[in-house]
């Protein structure tokens, strides 16, 4: 019989209680939580690149900045004595030759007197301007004048002039005598004149000049052929002047006819412009001629000074035969030539991964030149676009040939520049 006392009774264990549902649920929430936190934080880390502006695209430059006209340079056959020069208008010197020391001129003189004339009582084609009348003490002069062996037009007293018939005097059959009456009534006196013509020369830069007359009979009225080159090209921007020089005769009051002394005007393409021989001087002569090169007229300017002679129609001669093969060397040498080609590649363009274009010529250039002359090649890119269609006209090129003006033409794009794709860009980013 059991011990009422120490009888255990055996209760069973109840069960678990089974989890509660609201629990399950707010760890599922947690869970869709933090997934959906990395999945976001996924998605930003992927897209940043997307916010992120891309760079923009770098140009290079791939064409030089200068290049030089192909093919040999003109070898120009300078008088062996003397000084000479050589230019063409509007694109550059040729050379000189002889140095450039101070010599006497002659009656090239008369260039600059003809030129304050005109400045100070210009004319256009044709015109005739004031008239003047010669003094007595002028018309006095003309028997000494003449037994000095001066080149003269003869004169009367109240013989009529207009400017143009006093110019046609001066510049045709270079009457020393007329030039003196033009200082005169332009300026009161002739050395009041040759003040001016000094002031002239100052003012355009011929820095080795000086003048002591105005016809040239004096040999301290001195210059060289470089000077002369300066003058004679503004010289001829002046309508009546480059009419006057380029006349093979005139008629003139008192004297009738009178002729050019300059033989070359009308061969070779010469247009003028002043002959001049003295002892001092030897022969002399600036010139202008004028050549066509693709449908463009071009004039070519030069002095040729100091030819020997024993007298004015051998030095004269002797300076003629100097000047002929400069104009025909120039005349050949000149010539328009390609210096960039259309299609050309003037540049590259760099894009964002691995994006790029080519940027090249749209036409050709041509500069007018010789052989062995220097182009500068300017090239103007604007900023690239992150899009730029083939063939799109984008920048500019400019071609400078010696002194000459710019040719200019514009600049295309090469293949399709495209950004690259938010795909890749995310790709790249990885």
């Amino acid at each position: 019989m059991l011990d009422s006392a120490t009888t255990q009774v055996l209760e069973p264990v109840p069960p678990s209680p089974p989890p509660k549902r609201g629990r399950t649920r707010s760890h599922w929430l947690l869970a869709a939580g933090l997934l959906i936190v990395l999945l976001a934080g996924a998605t930003l880390f992927a897209l940043a690149p997307l916010r992120s502006p891309l760079p923009a695209a770098a140009v290079t430059r791939t064409l030089p900045e200068a290049t030089t006209i192909p093919g040999k340079a003109p070898v120009v056959p300078w008088p062996r004595s003397g000084q000479a020069a050589l230019s063409v208008e509007g694109v550059g010197s040729l050379g000189t030759s002889g140095g450039g020391e101070p010599v006497p001129i002659a009656s090239v003189t008369k260039v600059m007197t003809a030129y304050v004339i005109l400045t100070e009582h210009p004319l256009d084609r044709g015109e005739h301007g004031p008239k003047l009348t010669v003094s007595a003490a002028q018309a006095g002069a003309y028997p000494a004048e003449l037994a000095r062996g001066e080149s003269l037009v003869p004169v009367v007293a109240g013989a009529v002039f207009t400017e143009r018939q006093a110019l046609q005097a001066v510049l045709l059959p270079s009457a020393n005598n007329m030039a003196r009456i033009l200082a005169a009534w332009d300026s009161g006196s002739v050395a009041a004149f040759v003040a001016k013509m000094n002031a002239t020369a100052d003012a355009l830069g011929m820095k080795d000049t000086h003048y002591t007359d105005p016809s040239g009979l004096d040999p301290g009225t001195v210059s060289t052929a470089v000077d002369q080159v300066i003058l004679a090209r503004k010289a001829m921007e002046l309508p009546a002047f480059a009419e006057i020089v380029a006349q093979k005769k005139a008629t003139l009051p008192v004297a009738g006819e009178v002729k050019n002394y300059n033989s070359l005007v009308g061969r070779d393409g010469v247009v003028g412009i002043k002959t001049g021989s003295t002892d001092e001087a030897g022969g002399c002569l600036v010139f202008a001629a004028v050549v066509r090169v693709g449908g463009r007229k071009i004039t070519i300017v030069g002095a040729v000074l100091g030819q020997p002679g024993a007298n004015t129609p051998v030095q004269l001669d002797r300076v003629f035969k100097a000047t002929r093969p400069l104009v025909r060397t120039a005349t050949t040498a000149l010539k328009l030539h390609p210096v960039v080609r259309s299609g050309d590649q003037v540049a590259t363009v760099s894009g964002p991964l691995g994006t790029g274009t080519t940027i090249h010529a749209g036409k050709d250039l041509t500069v007018l030149g010789w052989p062995g002359m220097p182009v500068r090649l300017d090239v103007h890119i604007p900023a690239v676009p992150g899009r730029l269609p083939a063939q799109t006209e984008h920048g500019q090129i400019t071609a400078t040939a010696g002194d000459g003006g710019p040719v200019t033409g514009a600049l295309h794009s090469g293949a399709r520049l495209e950004p690259p794709s938010n795909w890749e860009r995310i790709r790249h980013h990885r």
